[in-house]
């Protein structure tokens, strides 16, 4: 399928498609043996790219998908008068890859996480989602020096998808700056999804994720995470701001 024509929130592209038009086209991608590189965009990362202009060129130069995921970039886009179909969260679009890996016959690169976590993951993931090929794990510990022999690893797997746990923005630049000699066809950053996966952090009750206030469950369990929610208010300052500015 086509993908749909990008909307723009805050000089940032986001794909305005639905989790099932999503899927659709990654699948379509992936069959054809063509490269995607995908970011799941909430609001801390397009506030993380207004102050560093590598990653916001990265995002309107690099990324073949920029999904908006978290509430906020939905009521960012809608306030700005786009239409933004849903959420697309990170978390569940990555669930939804795996279980289409496991019925396509495609192995999985997990990459990312404190040692041990990304293995924990795959562990999971091959128990939640039978006939799942674990193409391979590594941390997300490792030196510049590294790189290579990781870059190696991955492409002598046979990975078709490349899951990389790495936070933003270091995940997404990683994955940019690697584009060329990466062999997997799928390259997406997904954050602590690994840690979630593997059973250390909880995801927010249902109700919560139904009710948009995910950000605050995160905060409640991790308290350090109150700089970085910081962005949120700045981004709906920014929004307020650049409709005033359209209208």
């Amino acid at each position: 399928m086509q993908k749909k024509q990008a909307v723009s929130i805050l000089d940032l592209p986001v794909h305005p498609l639905t989790m099932e038009e999503a899927i659709t086209f990654i699948q379509t991608s992936v069959q054809a043996q063509k490269p995607v590189f995908v970011v799941t965009a909430n609001a801390e990362i397009l506030m993380l790219a207004q102050d560093d202009p590598a990653y916001k060129e990265l995002l309107q130069t690099k990324a073949d998908l920029v999904l908006p995921d978290g509430a906020g970039t939905v009521w960012g886009g809608r306030t700005l008068g786009y239409d933004i179909p849903e959420r697309v969260a990170g978390y569940d679009l990555f669930l939804r890859l795996l279980d289409v890996a496991a019925h396509q016959g495609w192995p999985v690169y997990f990459f990312g996480g404190a040692p041990g976590i990304a293995e924990a993951a795959a562990a999971t993931g091959r128990v939640r989602y039978p006939g799942l090929k674990v193409a391979g794990t590594h941390n997300g510990y490792f030196t510049e020096e590294q790189v290579p022999e990781i870059v190696a690893a991955i492409n002598a797997s046979g990975a078709q998808l490349l899951f990389a746990a790495l936070g933003a923005p270091k995940q997404e630049k990683w994955l940019a700056a690697q584009a060329e000699k990466l062999q997997p066809c799928l390259r997406m950053g997904i954050g602590g999804s690994f840690d979630v996966l593997a059973g250390k952090v909880k995801r927010a009750p249902a109700w919560m994720q139904e009710a948009r206030l995910e950000w605050l469950y995160r905060l409640l369990k991790q308290p350090s995470r109150f700089t970085r929610m910081l962005a949120l208010p700045q981004f709906v300052v920014r929004i307020l701001t650049a409709k005033h500015k359209k209208d």
